[in-house]
C-alpha cells in the first residue's frame, strides 16, 4: 500500500448533506453563498464530479463531520461563558 495514499473518502451528494444536517437545499447554498447573509465560510465547500460547469457537486463527508463536531463545541463553550 502506497503511504502516501490518502485514506478512504466518501463524497455525499446534496440530499446526503441535507439529511446528515438537518439543513433543507436552499440553507446549505444559502451558507455557500458569499452573498448571502447566511453564508458560512467554515461550511465545508463542494467539489465538482464532472468536467463541465453544470456538473453534479458533493461535499467530502469527513468535512461536514468536521464541521458539525466544530458547531458543537462552539455551543460547549457558549454554555459555559
Amino acid at each position: 500500500m502506497n503511504s502516501n495514499a490518502m485514506p478512504h473518502q466518501k463524497i455525499l451528494r446534496i440530499p446526503d448533506v441535507q439529511k446528515k444536517t438537518g439543513m433543507s437545499r436552499s440553507t446549505i447554498y444559502s451558507k455557500l453563498n458569499p452573498s448571502s447573509k447566511y453564508f458560512d465560510p467554515t461550511f465545508p465547500r463542494p467539489i465538482r464530479l464532472g468536467n463541465g460547469p453544470t456538473s453534479s457537486v458533493g461535499l467530502i463527508e469527513s468535512e461536514i463531520d468536521v464541521w458539525i463536531e466544530a458547531r458543537a463545541a462552539a455551543r460547549h463553550v457558549a454554555e459555559v461563558i
